[in-house]
């Protein structure tokens, strides 16, 4: 899983500095996001290819191999999450990153909050989003 985030991170963010050397990664995906958060992966041929970590109401992390972009992944993994969390989500993604701003979009999340990253680790500035289930007789 570790080694998922660190492909995705690097390719997808290459102007983001990462608050984390790759030890230190693997060691949190050890120690802190298995033991205790709810966490999925999708295996192909033996390997993972993509995580998604969910804690609470907040989809703390979706990454996928780079070479797994755009074949589904991504959209099975937000369908679970919002199955696993019926009434509603959180997440929060940076602004820089425009793909994954239009991938939650074009799964109904909402940006609700713009930040200039002072309370990320990374401090870039990010982009709060969130999704809520239509309400029941509502178009």
């Amino acid at each position: 899983m570790a080694d998922v985030w660190l492909r995705s991170f690097t390719t997808a963010l290459p102007t983001v500095r990462r608050a984390h050397g790759d030890d230190e990664v693997r060691d949190w995906f050890s120690c802190v996001v298995v033991p205790r958060y709810e966490t999925w992966v999708a295996v192909a041929e033996g390997s993972v290819v993509g995580l998604l970590v969910l804690d609470g109401e907040e989809l703390e992390q979706l990454y996928l191999d780079p070479s797994w972009r755009g074949r589904g992944v991504g959209d099975r993994f937000v369908d679970l999450a919002k199955q696993q969390r019926p009434d509603g989500l959180g997440l929060w993604t940076f602004q820089v990153n425009g793909p994954a701003q239009r991938f939650y979009e074009r799964h109904g999340f909402v940006a609700v909050e713009r930040t200039d990253g002072l309370r990320n680790e990374e401090r870039e500035p990010d982009v709060h989003y969130v999704w809520r289930p239509q309400e029941q007789g509502s178009p």
